[in-house]
């Protein structure tokens, strides 16, 4: 197939590589030539510009921008595509997304891949960033099923593994897998830094090792994500928010009040409840 990519950073970047290790005719698009002929070179798309027409032969496009420019990026992208090119996007909050989107092509299916690393742009792209890693697809009940069966075809192809959900249902479960994550995260190193005795501080940094690397991690990501997410899906990331909140003071309380007991089975509660989210 022809497959249009609209956006060549970490993600879109990805795509590319695998979709053409699978001999599919990648045409990548960015708003830089510098990262166009960075593209090219790295082998992630077969030919790149910074000009929308040369999606125009594309049967699929997959939209890989920042969160915030999909919808103004789809509204320029449609003048240039049949009415048969079937879109999708990458972007971590869809139900803003396909209600703009939808009414404006018929074609149009929101995607979700939950994969990532804390890198960004084309030179973080990496081969199979998406085998066995959920992809999330939102199809509404008067999205063609022939076009759904095309994304999901590709999907199955980049070693993903198929969920199907509402918008509204997406964004409720990744504000607390994905989105809470980042701002606790980003709120953990910022406790860290408020440590006034530079010593104390300098020590901490020093001894740092697995435990802090891993709940830290997303909290080191790409802010303007962090920012697109919170302002994209803000009512139920704070729900989320407010709902963590709730935690932590329990915490405090318990700790407060020296009851190792009732802090010992919100533990053991914890422990058994975490292989139910991660293996």
């Amino acid at each position: 197939m022809k497959i249009g990519i609209l956006g060549l950073g970490l993600i879109g970047g990805s795509l590319g590589y695998d979709l053409r290790s699978q001999g599919h005719h990648v045409l990548g698009v960015s708003r830089k030539e510098s990262t166009c002929q960075t593209a090219v070179a790295l082998g992630s798309v077969d030919a790149a510009s910074v000009n929308m027409n040369l999606l125009a032969t594309a049967e699929v496009v997959f939209i890989c921008t920042p969160i915030g420019l999909i919808v103004p990026q789809v509204e320029q992208l449609i003048k240039h595509l049949s009415p048969t090119t079937v879109i999708t996007d990458v972007g971590s909050v869809k139900a803003p997304i396909v209600k703009a989107i939808s009414p404006m092509w018929a074609n149009f299916i929101g995607g979700h891949p939950m994969a990532g690393t804390t890198d960004s742009g084309i030179e973080a792209a990496e081969r199979n960033l998406f085998v066995s890693r959920p992809y999330v697809l939102t199809p509404e009940l008067h999205t063609p099923a022939d076009a759904v069966a095309v994304v999901e075809e590709i999907v199955r192809s980049l070693g993903a593994n198929i969920y199907h959900c509402q918008p509204e249902q997406h964004d409720r479960a990744v504000s607390w897998i994905s989105h809470l994550p980042v701002m606790v995260s980003s709120s953990l190193i910022a406790s860290c830094m408020s440590e006034t005795d530079p010593e104390v501080l300098q020590l901490a940094q020093n001894l740092a090792s697995s435990g802090f690397r891993d709940t830290s991690r997303v909290g080191g990501g790409n802010p303007e994500l962090g920012v697109m997410m919170a302002q994209y899906n803000r009512q139920a990331l704070l729900v989320s928010l407010q709902q963590y909140r709730q935690n932590i003071d329990e915490l405090i309380n318990l700790i407060e009040q020296e009851n190792w007991t009732n802090l010992a089975a919100k533990l053991q509660s914890t422990h058994q409840a975490r292989p139910n989210f991660v293996d």
